[in-house]
């Protein structure tokens, strides 16, 4: 098994706020976060996946098509965007990193060949924080 990492960057709006609660109470819990005139990040998306190699190519995945992959199924969705309001797989989901970490998971794993098995997304939201999920 070998794995191959690629890193990408999107830049996206976006507000942690839930609807249940007071504005008092967002406020509390997400602090600037909440901010009703929301707030950006430049994301960076590192996106690993394994496979066994092709003798016949020398790989298990051409880098043009898993950078295409990426390209079109997510950064294209997510740069500049709103991600409370804009993009359709985040609906309904609070637009933290943990969670937008779990739906590039679930929405690339659709896109990809069956020869490259998704392994990890870890996006950092800072230079200093970041989250990863593995499936």
């Amino acid at each position: 098994m070998i794995y191959l990492t690629r890193h990408e960057h999107f830049n996206a709006a976006h507000k942690l706020y839930n609807p249940a609660w007071t504005k008092e109470k967002n406020e509390e819990m997400f602090g600037k976060c909440a901010n009703e005139n929301w707030h950006g990040h430049n994301f960076e998306l590192i996106v690993t996946v394994k496979g066994e190699i092709n003798p016949d190519t020398g790989y298990f995945i051409n880098v043009k098509d898993l950078s295409k992959i990426i390209q079109e199924h997510i950064i294209e969705k997510l740069d500049h965007k709103n991600l409370n309001l804009d993009v359709p797989f985040l609906k309904g989901v609070m637009p933290t990193t943990e969670n937008l970490a779990i739906a590039i998971w679930n929405e690339l794993s659709k896109h990809l060949p069956k020869e490259a098995q998704l392994h990890s997304v870890k996006i950092y939201e800072t230079p200093r924080i970041c989250v990863e999920y593995f499936g």
